[in-house]
């Protein structure tokens, strides 16, 4: 991966810095403790950085021009298929196919190539039927394609193995596929992965003309998980760190937004986005694909960064260009139904939000209802459901947070009792962040000797 990252504006450094340290940087955990990941050019440690960001580089300065949508659409899918054409060239492609926009527009590019690829889906045991959605994408191509399913509790056996691999830069709780990817890499030979793609072709959900102190508000709105703050302000105290964790915060966004110099709000955030959190977050977790393969990535590349920050912003709303791009280029594969929007497929998705919309609604959820009170089994839908409750998992987890006494040389035991006490009584949706940073300090202890 490393000797292809010129071509790759949000792979500017090449991954994490694999170097250990000796001393934690303390306030740099307290950030990855309530996002999920590390600003800037942040570490586990104070002698270990990133490599620095370049703040003034060429695919983010954003230049909006006069063009049409229909030749914005067409600029896309030269940009889209020149790229994946050069990336794949005599390879055995894999292709993860779900029921979203970015796979289901790399099924169309390699449709146009005509390159046939081993396409696979996943859902985890006892959910919904995810995978029919690629299912039904590869059987109107004629591809080969597979449904696996995530076992319950899969990754008790696996997560040292992937600490191992990301150095824990990111949590493991979201990585399903850890489950898949050593089974599925002796399939081909190149995985092309739509990473990204749903961030650079959408607005951010905001008024172009968004004042900067707004703009903050926004970015914490979307960097923050549930009950991150809390943790990190927790840790921040157990720390004896001076000041507080939310006034550090603060001034960090700040200083890491401010030199993005870009006028229009959507524009910025974006840039935001993908200058910090998908070189830090989503690039982390591209360590279980790149360590078996070569990996393309068009959405990352510097031609479509560029192409992004060139466009009006109306167009990026709402995925106009890439559904177009889908419907003009993927024939039949636009009425197959969008999983983001069902029932509904490319061409009547905007009935998702009408008031046509409720009836689907009420039935799916009795539907939902029925099935988990006849089986006696909730419906699993988020991945801390199938990893830290039923069956076995619990003790597995406890284990993790309770038996080990060198991750209790940095969480203080009392601490790691309080979140885990609020995951089982007081909402498992708001308090799964905190547990899963908690399990990921504890295996990154194992790991590694460490001063405080």
């Amino acid at each position: 991966m490393n000797s292809e990252n010129s071509k790759y504006s949000i792979l500017p450094n090449g991954g994490f810095p694999k170097e250990i340290g000796e001393k934690l940087d303390l306030k740099a955990i307290a950030f990855w403790s309530a996002s999920g990941f590390f600003a800037e050019n942040d570490s586990f440690w104070k002698e270990v950085k990133w490599a620095s960001l370049d703040y003034d580089q060429q695919p983010w300065k954003h230049e909006p021009r006069q063009i049409t949508f229909n030749q914005a659409v067409d600029e896309f899918a030269t940009i889209f298929h020149s790229t994946i054409a050069r990336d794949i060239k005599d390879k055995q492609v894999i292709l993860p196919l779900s029921g979203g926009l970015d796979s289901r527009s790399l099924a169309v590019a390699l449709k146009h190539l005509g390159v046939n690829p081993y396409t696979y889906s996943y859902q985890f045991q006892g959910s919904f039927h995810e995978t029919k959605y690629g299912e039904q994408i590869a059987k109107q191509l004629g591809w080969t394609f597979d449904a696996y399913n995530i076992p319950v509790g899969y990754l008790w056996d696996k997560i040292e193995g992937a600490a191992r691999q990301n150095l824990c830069y990111t949590e493991f709780s979201h990585t399903r596929q850890v489950a898949v990817v050593d089974e599925v890499s002796q399939k081909g030979n190149l995985w092309l992965l739509g990473h990204w793609g749903d961030v650079l072709f959408n607005d951010m959900g905001v008024a172009d003309d968004l004042p900067y102190a707004q703009q903050l508000s926004v970015i914490k709105k979307k960097i923050l998980k549930p009950g991150g703050t809390e943790l990190a302000s927790d840790l921040w105290q157990a720390w004896g760190l001076s000041g507080s964790f939310e006034d550090q915060l603060n001034q960090r966004l700040d200083q890491m937004h401010s030199r993005i110099d870009i006028d229009n709000a959507n524009a910025r955030i974006r840039a935001f986005k993908s200058l910090y959190w998908a070189t830090r977050w989503t690039t982390t977790n591209l360590t279980y694909f790149g360590s078996s393969h070569p990996m393309s990535l068009p959405y990352y590349d510097d031609e479509m960064c560029k192409f992004i920050m060139s466009l009006p912003e109306e167009y990026l709303a709402d995925r106009r260009i890439q559904i177009e791009y889908i419907k003009r280029y993927g024939g039949s594969l636009a009425n197959i139904e969008w999983q983001e929007k069902k029932p509904y497929n490319l061409y009547n998705f905007h009935k998702f939000r009408s008031s046509a919309h409720l009836p689907y609604r009420l039935i799916q959820k009795a539907k939902r209802t029925f099935k988990e009170v006849t089986s006696g089994k909730k419906l699993i839908q988020r991945n801390w459901e199938n990893q830290f409750m039923q069956g076995d998992n619990p003790a597995k987890l406890e284990s993790w947070l309770f038996d080990n006494a060198d991750f209790h040389k940095l969480v203080p035991k009392r601490l790691v009792e309080k979140y885990y006490e609020r995951f089982l009584k007081e909402g498992h949706v708001q308090w799964s962040h905190p547990l899963s940073m908690l399990l990921t300090l504890s295996i990154f202890c194992k790991q590694n000797k460490f001063k405080l």
